[in-house]
């Protein structure tokens, strides 16, 4: 009797061990990720005291055909909030959580056209609408009319919002790897893109998913300025090396089928093709006016890559 009152005493201490343990551990995953607060007035316009929030199920409520491209960006979940002044048209501010850096950079990088005003990591103002991301976080404050003081409240929240977000982080590194202003690079061109679906939106390749871009690729697309003309350039990064290798001989079979096995091709328009494969990744320069062209940029390319010379 007495070594089962030992036992027993031994299992609620156990009990409790893992239990205590867990709560830490929860109140430690709070303390990681808590949510931010978002500013209640900023410019005479108030939050009206609602918020709204979508998972990445009831998102499709909120928008309409655009969900689809935030979920291929790994979201998470939405928080939305309405300002509102007297005699002013509201102002709406919605804040993605993106899980990552990277991804709040992708859908970022998706859509850009727009000059940057130095709010967040990154980000653009045009047309009453503000675009930004910072952290895990992709941010987009608009407007449906107004005018100047409208537009300078949007930037006043969109800096509040940004100070609210402490933790940054960084871009995703296969974008280190392309060549810069010294090789015409336009900077409002670059975008990371996870699906081929969403590569063909920005630059249409095929129906078919002939680079076998997956859940577990990822790809840099950006357009140069080569001798008054756009050049297009896209680099993929794969988990493995076979698997690109497979990736570079399936383009070239299918795309540039009369090559005739060679990496490079003078098309219709008289411009070149000229795609290259070095470990795990991928790169093509679409549209290059001569040869020579096309292999500096490709050279430029594999420089950045670890271990190019």
């Amino acid at each position: 009797m007495g070594m089962d009152t030992k036992v027993w005493a031994c299992f609620v201490i156990l009990v409790w061990i893992f239990t205590a343990a867990e709560i830490v551990e929860g109140e430690e995953k709070g303390k990681m990720n808590p949510e931010i607060s978002l500013p209640a007035e900023a410019a005479g316009w108030k939050w009206d005291g609602k918020e709204m929030k979508y998972d990445s199920k009831s998102v499709f409520q909120y928008m309409n055909g655009a969900a689809e491209l935030y979920l291929a960006y790994g979201f998470q979940n939405l928080r939305v909030h309405r300002f509102e002044r007297p005699n002013q048209p509201p102002i709406t501010l919605e804040l993605h959580d993106m899980a990552s850096s990277e991804n709040a950079y992708g859908v970022f990088s998706f859509e850009r056209q727009d000059e940057a005003v130095g709010i967040g990591q990154g980000s653009e103002f045009g047309g009453g609408l503000l675009r930004f991301w910072k952290g895990k976080y992709f941010v987009s404050i608009y407007t449906d009319g107004g005018g100047g003081e409208v537009e300078s409240a949007i930037l006043t929240i969109g800096r509040a919002t940004a100070d609210l977000i402490r933790e940054m982080g960084p871009e995703p590194k296969l974008m280190e790897f392309l060549p810069g202003k010294d090789y015409g690079l336009v900077e409002k061109s670059v975008r990371y893109v996870k699906s081929h679906v969403l590569l063909n939106q920005r630059f249409f390749l095929s129906h078919q998913n002939i680079l076998d871009l997956n859940p577990k690729t990822e790809a840099g697309l950006a357009q140069y300025v080569q001798e008054k003309q756009k050049v297009t350039l896209l680099l993929i990064r794969y988990p493995a090396s076979v698997e690109a290798q497979t990736a570079y001989e399936k383009f070239i079979k299918s795309y540039m089928p009369d090559a005739a096995g060679k990496d490079r091709l003078k098309t219709e328009d008289q411009k070149w093709t000229m795609v290259r494969q070095r470990g795990e990744v991928v790169i093509v320069v679409f549209g290059a006016p001569t040869a020579a062209d096309a292999e500096a940029l490709l050279k430029a390319t594999e420089k950045k890559l670890p271990g190019g010379r």
